[in-house]
Formats: C-alpha cells, sequence, structure tokens
C-alpha cells in the first residue's frame, strides 16, 4: 500500500481517526490528571574529601584517584546499608517509597543525590539522611576523609511531576497509531469488490454505477 492509498483510505474513515486519537488522549489525560498523585524532588550536594599524599609530582594522580573513589561513594549512596541507615535515622521501616537517583561527574569529586516522594518534606528529610549517612559509611569502610554537605536539601515548592502534558501527547499519539492500525486491516480484511476494482477483474470496462437508495429516502 502505497502513502496516496494510505491516505485516501484514511479519508474515507474520517470520523474513526480524528476520534479514537481525542478519545485516548482525553482517557490518559483524566487519568493523569485525577488519579496520579504529585511527585517532589529534593536534592543534596556532597564533596567527597579524600586525604592527600605525596609530593606535587603525585598530585595529578592522587586527584585522579580521588575522583574515582567518588564515584565509589556515589554508588555507595544506593546500598542497602546507607539506605537502610537513613530509614532508620527518620523513624521509616525502609525507602521503598522513593525514587533515588545520584549524579556524579568524572572531572569533579562533587555528588548529588536526588530523592523524589509524594510528600515534599519527606523527600528532603531522606535526602539529607542519606547524606549523613554516607559520610559515616565512606569513612568507615573506604579510603575517605569524610563526605562534606554544600548544599542541603530544601523542601521543594512545586511538583516535579508527573508530566502531565507528556501523557496526553503520548495519549494522542497512540489513539493515532491505533486508529491507522485498525483502518488498514479492516481494508486488509475486507474481501468485497470496489467498483474500481471491476474494471480489472472482470476485463471490460465500468459505464456506469447505481447509487444506494435506503428505505424511506
Amino acid at each position: 500500500m502505497t502513502l496516496l492509498e494510505l491516505l485516501d483510505l484514511l479519508k474515507h474513515h474520517l470520523k474513526l481517526v480524528v476520534f479514537l486519537p481525542i478519545f485516548f488522549a482525553l482517557a490518559v489525560g483524566a487519568y493523569a490528571y485525577l488519579f496520579m498523585a504529585n511527585t517532589y524532588t529534593a536534592s543534596v550536594s556532597m564533596y567527597v574529601l579524600t586525604p592527600l599524599a605525596g609530593d606535587n609530582n603525585s598530585l595529578n594522580t592522587e586527584l585522579s584517584a580521588s575522583q574515582l573513589l567518588a564515584n565509589d561513594v556515589a554508588t555507595l549512596i544506593q546500598s542497602e546499608r546507607v539506605t537502610a541507615d537513613a530509614a532508620h535515622s527518620l523513624g521509616l521501616d525502609s525507602l521503598d517509597g522513593f525514587n533515588i537517583s545520584v549524579t556524579s561527574e568524572t572531572t569533579t569529586r562533587v555528588i548529588t543525590c536526588s530523592v523524589t516522594g509524594t510528600d515534599p518534606r519527606a523527600a528532603a528529610d531522606v535526602a539529607n539522611a542519606i547524606a549523613a549517612s554516607v559520610s559515616d559509611v565512606a569513612q568507615e569502610v573506604m579510603d575517605v576523609q569524610s563526605v562534606n554537605v554544600i548544599d542541603e536539601a530544601a523542601v521543594p515548592a512545586a511538583p516535579s511531576g508527573p508530566n502531565r502534558p507528556l501523557y496526553v501527547a503520548v495519549g494522542l499519539m497512540a489513539g493515532l497509531f491505533a486508529a491507522v492500525a485498525i483502518v488498514v486491516l479492516r481494508d486488509m480484511l475486507d474481501t468485497r469488490v470496489r467498483p474500481d476494482e471491476l474494471q480489472d477483474l472482470l476485463g471490460v470496462p465500468v459505464i456506469g454505477r447505481i447509487p444506494l437508495i435506503k428505505e424511506g429516502k
């Protein structure tokens, strides 16, 4: 099927092509706005302080090693021990209700930990508790002098998600794809002979057509 044939086919099923995307967008939008809770993200930035030894000639080597150590600390943040200690300090059983993400640049020793949850104050409290916990654990199990907090996590004033307009747009596109798939499938399953196919099938020209008149009209 060529593109022109597909466009002509969609033109004959214009109601379905218009209705289905709108229906999908409204359904997804209703779910996103009525049933999806707002989420809030709080971030805390930390600096990994490592002991430097040696003369000036070995400074670059020491810095590279400390950057690798900072990456290890970033991995440590999401470990079971750190999250369990943070949860315990807040009087929680676990941090299962929070999404924890960590970013660490390869050229610096600055680590950013972001915590997303449905309660803004709880998200900030968890982020700060994780920063305190990882500092204690890193000093205990790694060659780290300390993990200092640069900026404590503040209570977010506005939600960070969900991205409801994006959900509506995805629903609209999904409805459009579904409409196209239904139209194409119906056309493939339709075995009726169309007027424009008679000439090819019978080998004779079509000289006229008789319209179908419904009873009572």
